[in-house]
């Protein structure tokens, strides 16, 4: 009996929060474009900065809310399930921390 990957049996932990991470993200393009044309008109330097201020703190946010919903979701039905792939999914999130952590 093959047993398939626990990604594909169970959705990803954001799916309930698909639209809200949509929305966010959508924002973020938006300011993204902003900072551009801020660019492109020779804005302020500091002006341009604190946008991009902004935006990093909105990437930020959407990362820590995609890690809360990893942890609650994948890694603690990786662990229920007690198989290889639950160590496989601390792994994975440890290093997702180091990652935001880092930047």
């Amino acid at each position: 009996m093959t047993t398939m990957p626990l990604t594909q049996v169970h959705p990803h932990g954001y799916i309930t929060d698909k639209d809200k991470y949509l929305q966010r993200l959508r924002r973020i393009e938006g300011q993204a474009r902003g900072i551009s044309r801020m660019v492109d008109e020779e804005k302020y330097c500091i002006d341009i900065l604190t946008q991009i201020s902004a935006l990093t703190s909105a990437l930020q946010a959407v990362g820590l809310g995609l890690l809360d919903d990893h942890l609650k979701h994948c890694v603690l039905d990786a662990v229920r399930m007690d198989g290889p792939d639950a160590e496989v999914k601390i792994k994975e999130a440890s290093a997702a921390i180091a990652r935001l952590v880092r930047s």
